[in-house]
């Protein structure tokens, strides 16, 4: 088994190394290091928040869903980053190309990934024709924790998993 979890991480690393060290260009370095920011705790709050607020139904119920999985998908977040306090990326590996103000919390899972899923999901759920736009956002800001250098590929596939998993239980459980 630590023979698998070795390679695994080995695995992890060279994508990591490969997405932050050979795709960075300025058009990308500008767009990524700004939206990244959808799936932080002022945008994913505010936008849930005014939905559930703002909207007439049936999406305000789709916003008070949102604001429930982005909360609910933070606690087993919080548990793993104190079961597994791994290390960030551009701490750990030498030439990680990162940015102004990175986090030095632990990196597993992404918080940012889980957020921007667990907000997401449930509008996609309600209407998935959103998929084709609430979709490729998500995965942005994902793919965006890697590019600066502040996540492996594992956190932030943990972290959709998580935001995904509570978004939709608490979709269905709604009913």
């Amino acid at each position: 088994m630590s023979r698998f979890f070795l390679k695994f991480q080995e695995y992890d690393r060279n994508v990591f190394m490969w997405i932050n060290g050979r795709l960075h260009n300025r058009f990308m370095n500008f767009w990524l290091y700004y939206l990244t920011h959808l799936g932080g705790a002022t945008s994913s709050i505010a936008v849930s928040l005014l939905i559930w607020l703002l909207a007439p139904a049936p999406w305000s119920t789709t916003g008070l869903q949102a604001c429930i999985a982005l909360a609910v998908s933070h606690i087993p977040v919080a548990i793993a980053k104190k079961l597994y306090p791994r290390i960030r990326p551009y701490l750990a590996l030498p030439d990680t190309i990162t940015f102004r103000n990175p986090l030095t919390d632990h990196s597993f899972p992404s918080g940012h990934t889980t957020a921007i899923f667990s907000v997401t999901v449930p509008f996609m759920a309600a209407e998935p024709f959103l998929l084709l736009t609430l979709l490729p956002v998500a995965l942005i800001v994902g793919f965006s924790r890697i590019y600066l250098g502040l996540h492996y590929p594992s956190d932030v596939l943990a972290g959709a998993t998580i935001g995904t998993l509570v978004a939709l239980a608490t979709v269905a459980f709604w009913a």
